[in-house]
């Protein structure tokens, strides 16, 4: 009657209404005056840095990905979470392995962005992506052990499609040298053994030689295309017995280097394919300029798909198992419960992670900040991102307020969507 608990609420609200306007009210309304000035802040530019919002490439490119994070990372995150959830509610382990899931979240965006910069390294002893990565496809795909060989000085071989091949023809009941350089002796091959110069075989109808590394350490130390003590053979190499462009023979060295080779060899040329050079397999470029914003979305979902199924999780606690027995009894399998019961009557809860992920995700700037290298930071460009250059690198703090205007724009309906689908559930 008197009014006293009007006042009483009014002053109680004050402190909140304050902190409130300076904090965010008065951030909103001067990043919208300020977008409408010109750099230095003293003339109008009208909507001329909001053009710039889809004419400047930088921008473009962040939008863009702005994009692919808005479709991606929410949605690939909800459904690991919803996967996590219900494979874990039936095991014994489930609490442990939610647990172990969640743990990310602890993490600040700073420390996981360093993490993964280390995990998406692209040398293989580093980087733990291609470490696995390489394993992989080493275990289907041998890499060469010469990559970096090649003939010397005054060498009989020349090169071929990649490899190499003797000048001249070879034939039986002779020896032939094949002297490469080019490999670090802290590279060899571990069966590698000192190289032993191959003898004429006594029964006729055979081609014998030696492949090795024709370098001895020291000045004035060995015999240049002879086999010296100290150098050794080329463990494993393969040799083929070319004719008229058809492979007749071929054979590997032994770990000796020493090799031999029938007699439909004679008469023909000593080829060393292009397989004994080639590169070992080094992994895949992660942050490179084609996979670096998938890379980090990667990164993202480590971090929050353990949010989606803690909160998907507590969804199926409060859901009413005699609709999901009703089910099975009615002669539904699994994935028909799963499918046309469970993700319905989650639907509520996948709602709330999925737009509060977009919400998340529209301002996405420390991973990104952290993880792409210099040389790929612009193709991983996002909105925030790019605030955050045009206003403290490049002095352009009208396009930055634009930018923040433009990011409000796009969380507002977002937020609408939240909140009217919050009352109606209110209301129900």
């Amino acid at each position: 009657m008197t009014g006293t608990r009007r006042t009483a609420a009014a002053l109680f609200l004050l402190p909140a209404l304050v902190l409130l306007g300076a904090l965010v009210v008065y951030p909103i309304g001067y990043s919208l005056i300020r977008s409408f000035l010109s750099q230095s802040g003293d003339s109008f530019a009208g909507v001329d840095n909001y053009r710039a919002l889809f004419t400047d490439d930088g921008i473009r490119t962040a939008l863009k990905n702005n994009i692919i994070w808005v479709v991606f990372a929410p949605t690939v995150s909800t459904a690991l979470g919803l996967i996590f959830a219900v494979l874990t509610e039936r095991v014994r382990w489930g609490t442990a392995f939610k647990l172990v899931v969640f743990m990310p979240m602890a993490i600040s965006m700073l420390a996981a962005g360093i993490i993964f910069r280390l995990v998406y390294d692209q040398d293989p002893d580093k980087g733990v992506a291609n470490a696995v990565w390489v394993g992989v496809h080493d275990s289907f795909a041998e890499s060469s052990a010469f990559p970096r060989a090649h003939p010397g000085r005054q060498s009989p071989l020349r090169p071929d499609q990649g490899g190499f091949v003797t000048a001249g023809t070879v034939h039986t009941g002779r020896t032939v040298a094949l002297p490469l350089v080019g490999v670090a002796p802290d590279r060899m091959p571990k069966g590698a053994e000192p190289a032993a110069r191959a003898q004429p075989q006594p029964q006729p109808g055979k081609v014998t030689g030696t492949a090795w590394q024709d370098f001895t350490r020291g000045k004035g130390v060995g015999k240049l295309g002879a086999v010296d003590p100290a150098e050794q053979g080329y463990a494993g190499m393969r040799i083929e017995a070319v004719k008229d462009g058809k492979v007749v023979a071929s054979t590997k060295a032994a770990a000796d280097g020493t090799f031999t080779l029938p007699a439909a060899a004679d008469g023909a040329r000593l080829r060393l394919p292009a397989s004994n050079f080639r590169e070992p397999y080094n992994g895949v470029d992660w942050l490179g300029p084609a996979l670096v914003t998938p890379a980090v979305i990667g990164s993202y979902v480590w971090m929050w798909a353990g949010f989606a199924m803690v909160l998907i999780a507590a969804g199926l606690a409060g859901m009413p198992r005699e609709l999901l027995e009703a089910a099975r009894v009615d002669g539904a399998n699994e994935w028909q419960v799963f499918r046309r019961v469970t993700v319905p009557l989650l639907a509520p809860v996948l709602a709330v992670v999925t737009v509060t992920l977009m919400i998340n995700v529209l301002k996405i700037f420390d991973l990104v900040f952290i993880i792409p290298p210099g040389s790929s930071q612009d193709d991983a460009n996002v909105l925030a991102l790019e605030l955050y250059r045009k206003g403290f690198s490049e002095d352009q703090p009208g396009i930055a307020s634009a930018i923040a205007v433009f990011l409000l724009l796009l969380v507002i309906p977002v937020m609408l969507f939240n909140i009217r689908r919050l009352r109606r559930e209110v209301r129900r």
